[in-house]
């Protein structure tokens, strides 16, 4: 996260998201990833809200991963999936504390 969002309720709501997508990560990531062969979009809604939301939130880079991770699923390039996880916990804990930092 390289500044903060200028929207002020965006901004307001910033650090309840980020913890909650902490949270989501921890708890359901390796449950969607495993279930990959279940032919549901599950992981990929997954991957699609969290473009999304990084993208409206101001976390570029977790909407870049979200993005990524849409396109390895579709391609069926699971192998590559699996670093995902922690990728995106680091770069939320890095939003994490540069929002404690700088509000």
């Amino acid at each position: 996260m390289k500044k903060l969002p200028e929207d002020r309720m965006v901004l307001e709501l910033l650090p309840e998201f980020i913890d909650s997508w902490i949270s989501d990560i921890n708890e359901q990531f390796t449950s969607l990833y495993e279930a990959r062969d279940q032919k549901n979009n599950d992981f990929y809604r997954f991957a699609h809200t969290l473009k999304g939301s990084g993208f409206q939130f101001g976390l570029d880079e977790v909407g870049e991963m979200g993005l990524e991770m849409m396109y390895k699923i579709k391609e069926g390039k699971w192998e590559e999936l699996a670093e995902y996880k922690q990728k995106l916990l680091d770069e939320f804990t890095q939003a994490k504390e540069f929002v404690e930092k700088n509000l």
